[in-house]
């Protein structure tokens, strides 16, 4: 049965679409402000050329906008179908140029992940997040792992980790660690929680090891080894070898953890977990960026200094203030009440997606929601959380916010996709 317009824009949930209109209007206006400069003309629409236009970001953001409506447009047209029918086939294809970019691409900043078409960068591992949600929805919609298959499990955990490391092979690891999102949205649809608990605890005991010398941590999980053995008899009967593995596992990430940190990260990426761990150890140097930021959103104060009244934005303190710490600008001209909107309409957003997602009638609607929704939610915590120096700078923008048109592009794809499935909810079946 096929729906009426009429009857298809009714269905569509303008709620979330009125959320992403604010963020990304005021998204423009933040990389407007922390672009601005004193002496750029009074209005520069009419006074400059389109290639002189084209060197301000504020600018390139405006068209990007107007693209990401053209596509909205394409993705609500597309038969809702199809997202399912060639979820692998995208997945595929990405994949493809995944390993394509590796090869072709130049270095930018030590990393091989940008394609160049003619005057347009774009980055393939941004969009790599929706295919990847795809497929790994699709596969769900065939599978049930509350019954904890451990093929599937495997061939979910293949689908979900191929793209990261195809991205960390180009040298990309701020956008492979978002896929590791996804396993909220896995966990919905009945993951062991076991498996979340292994990696919080496993992610833990690394950062202890790097914080705490390595023979107190032995000697304390000795002794709660010991303890737990002499406390309990039955694990002592029946569990000795599990509680001995244990150990041995702990002891081996301990002692492994020098060797991981010395001689598989990169500098650069030892000096992001330094920087976390005591950014005023360099202040002028290695610490710089979360300095800086922290400064110009603590000066923002209660309600800000003023829309292009940012001093830390005019004089260039932070870098990449229009992309990465893009979050800066909105705490310092608009201080702790316009962060907290921000926050808000964030959170507003988030809780419409899982909204949206429960609303489904098909496993793969459902899951897909619950994907869009665990990559927004890393990269907003992640984002915001590095430029108050919470989370090691890693280099992923903020949604709807930050400059740049490949993300912009990839959050409207996995946003409205969602959106044209929910449409036309009424239609699917239940698998």
């Amino acid at each position: 049965m096929q729906v009426s317009p009429a009857r298809y824009s009714r269905s569509i949930d303008w709620l979330t679409v009125l959320l992403y209109v604010v963020l990304v209007g005021l998204g423009w206006v933040c990389v407007y402000a922390s672009s601005y400069s004193p002496d750029a003309p009074a209005n520069p629409l009419s006074t400059l050329s389109f290639d002189k236009l084209m060197a301000f970001n504020w600018f390139k953001q405006l068209l990007w906008i107007a693209t990401a409506i053209v596509l909205i447009v394409i993705l609500l047209v597309v038969d809702y179908k199809a997202y399912d029918t060639f979820a692998y086939a995208m997945y595929a294809g990405m994949i493809v140029l995944l390993l394509v970019t590796m090869v072709v691409a130049r270095p930018i900043a030590g990393s091989r992940s940008w394609l160049e078409l003619g005057p347009v960068r774009l980055q393939p591992a941004e969009f790599a997040k929706f295919t990847t949600a795809l497929a790994a929805s699709r596969f769900m919609a065939s599978i049930n792992l509350r019954y904890q298959n451990w093929r599937d499990q495997l061939v979910l955990a293949g689908i979900t980790l191929l793209p990261p490391l195809l991205i960390i092979a180009s040298n990309e690891s701020g956008q492979a660690l978002v896929f590791g999102a996804l396993l909220l949205a896995y966990f919905r649809e009945g993951m062991s929680p076991l498996i979340l608990l292994l990696l919080a605890v496993a992610g833990v005991i690394l950062i202890l090891a790097l914080l705490v010398p390595k023979l107190w941590l032995f000697t304390a999980f000795t002794v709660m080894l010991l303890l737990v053995l002499g406390l309990n008899k039955r694990v002592l009967r029946h569990h000795l070898v599990l509680a001995v593995s244990v150990w041995l596992t702990v002891t081996l990430m301990v002692v492994g953890v020098d060797f991981f940190y010395n001689k598989v990260l990169q500098p650069h990426q030892r000096q992001r977990i330094e920087i976390l761990i005591n950014p005023s150890a360099d202040p002028l140097g290695k610490g710089w960026n979360v300095t800086q930021s922290k400064i110009a959103i603590g000066s923002g104060g209660l309600v800000g200094k003023g829309f292009l009244q940012g001093t830390q934005t005019k004089f260039d303190f932070v870098p990449e203030q229009s992309t990465d710490f893009i979050f800066c600008t909105v705490g310092e001209e608009f201080g702790w009440i316009g962060s907290l909107v921000v926050i808000a309409l964030y959170l507003t957003l988030l809780w419409r997606i899982v909204y949206v997602a429960e609303r489904q009638k098909s496993v793969f609607g459902r899951t897909y929601g619950y994907c869009v929704a665990s990559v927004l939610f890393f990269h907003i915590t992640v984002n915001m959380g590095m430029t108050i120096g919470l989370a090691p700078v890693v280099g992923i923008p903020l949604p709807f916010f930050s400059y740049g048109g490949s993300s912009l592009w990839s959050f409207t794809v996995l946003l409205f996709s969602l959106l044209a499935l929910d449409a036309y909810r009424k239609q699917d079946l239940v698998r």
